[in-house]
């Protein structure tokens, strides 16, 4: 099967011909309809890779401490050839999918073969033809909803975890800084809450689609419309929560977020911005800083994503699974458009290509697809009939093209 890599010392990127995932216990073999390119974290990877060995541990000041200790433990050589070896090996892109289910492993008694799956985790929602999923990393589809849309899963999981962060509540004001893929999926998730929105980004086409999907104002982090949209919305108090989905390293987020968020409101980081708070102005409103991690919670503990051990709902009411699962449901209910966020969408064979293209900015977008081609033979190597993508079974009994 192909699958899309990365050499993080040269930056080459390929599409590669790799061995089938085998059907594990605990899991799904999910043959993907289409994957989504998060045009933040997917492309910062993608740019770190083009730098010099300077620039990378510029932008990666964690893991040059850990090469640092790793020297002070193992010393310089053995370092050297670990650190280097790491560099010089392809890395598999993606974290976003929709599929359908080719092969059910043991244990698992909520899909069967020819469902359609969301798919989510960067070592099993690759941009691959087929991936091997957990069970707490992959969410049935509703009935109606189409495959493309599907595929926005994982981010629309991020989104989500970050509005609850954030505790909005019904009436409240919100502020969202940075209108990328994740800003925009996080304006509607607010809006949806009944919490009115005011966008912030340079880019004037990203907020006028924020305003189209719900904002109620956006503007330009350095013009005064944005202030004036706030205290217009707010009888001048300042909003209840900023949410920060901007990357870069401008501190200009943090200083923005403090200046327009009410006494003691609270500000939640989603994306990677820079993070140098103004003491002064975040302790005289004494304002609650919160970080937002990933997809929710089982996020990151083997226990609960590999082994499938969920944790009880009255202790947890919304886990990763729930969140993806919550997302799916909202888009397939209508109360999320993701559609109006699909720049372009490109053949899986066309990867690399598609990819130079983000990078060198000529091709702009909010958010990318990936579609795949119909299976030709290879789940059968694979020990699963195949499954053509364009007519699935859903959970519920309905069939979808």
């Amino acid at each position: 099967m192909k699958q899309v890599v990365q050499n993080y010392k040269s930056g080459e990127l390929a599409v590669l011909d790799v061995p089938v995932p085998g059907c594990k216990p605990g899991g799904v073999l999910v043959r993907s309809a289409y994957s989504l390119i998060s045009t933040g974290t997917e492309l910062m990877k993608v740019s770190e890779a083009g730098m010099s060995m300077l620039g990378k541990a510029r932008s990666r000041p964690d893991q040059v401490a850990k090469v640092m200790q790793s020297v002070a433990t193992n010393g310089v050589p053995a370092t050297y050839r670990k650190v280097m070896g790491k560099l010089d090996s392809y890395t598999p892109l993606g974290y976003s999918l929709c599929g359908v289910v080719e092969q059910v492993g043991t244990g698992i008694d909520d899909v069967k073969v020819g469902d359609l799956v969301a798919c989510a985790g960067n070592e099993h929602a690759l941009h691959a033809e087929l991936n091997w999923v957990p069970k707490n990393l992959y969410a049935p589809v509703p009935d109606g909803l189409a495959p493309r849309h599907a595929a926005f899963g994982t981010v629309g999981s991020i989104a989500m975890q970050g509005v609850r962060r954030g505790e909005p509540q019904l009436g409240d004001a919100a502020l969202v800084i940075g209108l990328g893929l994740i800003g925009q999926l996080v304006v509607q998730l607010l809006t949806a809450s009944g919490v009115r929105v005011v966008g912030v980004d340079p880019d004037p086409v990203r907020c006028e689609l924020a305003e189209r999907l719900g904002a109620a104002a956006c503007g330009d982090p350095e013009s005064a419309a944005v202030e004036a949209a706030v205290a217009e919305l707010t009888g001048g108090l300042g909003v209840d929560q900023v949410y920060l989905a901007a990357g870069g390293g401008s501190n200009q987020p943090v200083e923005l977020a403090a200046r327009l968020c009410r006494d003691r409101g609270r500000v939640v980081d989603i994306g990677k911005c820079r993070l140098d708070l103004p003491w002064n102005a975040y302790y005289e409103k004494e304002l609650d800083v919160r970080f937002s991690r990933s997809y929710g919670p089982g996020r990151y503990d083997p226990e609960y994503e590999l082994e499938g051990r969920d944790y009880p709902i009255g202790y947890v009411r919304w886990t990763e699974r729930r969140n993806l699962a919550c997302f799916l449901d909202l888009v397939a209910r209508g109360s999320v458009d993701v559609e109006p966020l699909v720049s372009h969408v490109a053949d899986f064979d066309d990867a690399v290509e598609t990819y130079q293209r983000l990078k060198d900015g000529d091709l702009k977008a909010v958010a990318v697809l990936f579609r795949y081609p119909e299976p030709v033979g290879e789940a059968e190597e694979a020990g699963a009939p195949a499954v053509a993508v364009p007519a699935v079974k859903r959970p519920g009994g309905g069939v979808s093209t």
